[in-house]
């Protein structure tokens, strides 16, 4: 019974030590690193780095066609541009006769007109109150008109305060009156919603145009044709005397 429970105790203590060995072992290893992108990697397969046996080539003055790479890799040196691969999940992938570096930079062109397309849409917010009188309503729906005329949305709001939350019809009223008084210049795209303590209204405008580039552009066109117009130097008429006349004198 002594050997027996001597065994046992020392194979516990050899399980506790290999138990740390290995934890100590994790901690020292490096934990796993992501792979890098590569910024510099060609976005395109181009020429010899195009591997499939035989592509569809398009491109101008070329008719579309199918043909080995090989061949057509020297039909685009023999025209002096480069072998493109634009489609490459296409069977066969589809390749482009075209100057690599005047595709590029077609791209990047293209990307930045549709930037400059894009319009930029700001939340113009606007809060009322459950009582809000004829004056300041008629204030916020000026500046609410002057908001969707320049391409912004609105979202108008009734806040309630305290025991006012009895009142929530009363600003549900008072938000659909306000869509309606903007129905010219844009279009409800969230009916009146109790939200905790406000009651919210979106509104969308109609035609989202940049207006204030467009005034701009309008006053340099305006200045720029205006002809300058030299002003004639101002004349000082002289001041007559109206005095009393000394003999002798002249005024």
């Amino acid at each position: 019974m002594i050997e027996s429970s001597v065994h046992i105790q020392c194979t516990n203590v050899d399980l506790h030590t290999a138990l740390d060995l290995l934890n100590q072992k994790q901690q020292l290893m490096p934990a796993p690193q992501k792979p890098r992108r590569d910024h510099n990697k060609p976005q395109h397969r181009i020429n010899e780095q195009i591997r499939c046996r035989e592509v569809r080539i398009v491109g101008d003055d070329v008719e579309s066609e199918v043909m080995p790479t090989r061949q057509a890799i020297q039909l685009a040196q023999q025209k002096g541009v480069d072998l493109v691969e634009i489609s490459p999940n296409a069977v066969p992938p589809v390749c482009r006769l075209i100057n690599y570096s005047k595709f590029l930079y077609q791209q990047k062109k293209r990307q930045k007109e549709l930037k400059a397309k894009q319009v930029k849409i700001e939340v113009k917010e606007i809060r009322f109150g459950p009582q809000t009188d004829e004056h300041d309503y008629n204030f916020k729906l000026k500046h609410a008109k002057e908001f969707l005329s320049e391409g912004d949305k609105v979202k108008a709001y009734v806040f309630f305060r305290g025991r006012s939350i009895l009142f929530k019809e009363q600003g549900e009223v008072l938000l659909l009156r306000f869509a309606n008084d903007l129905e010219e210049y844009g279009k409800v795209e969230q009916m009146p919603v109790l939200e905790g303590k406000r009651m919210i209204l979106f509104i969308a405008p109609k035609k989202v145009v940049n207006t204030k580039k467009a005034d701009n552009e309008n006053n340099a066109a305006e200045q720029n044709n205006e002809p300058k117009v030299k002003k004639a130097p101002q004349v000082k008429a002289k001041k007559e005397y109206l005095g009393p006349k000394v003999e002798g004198e002249d005024f």
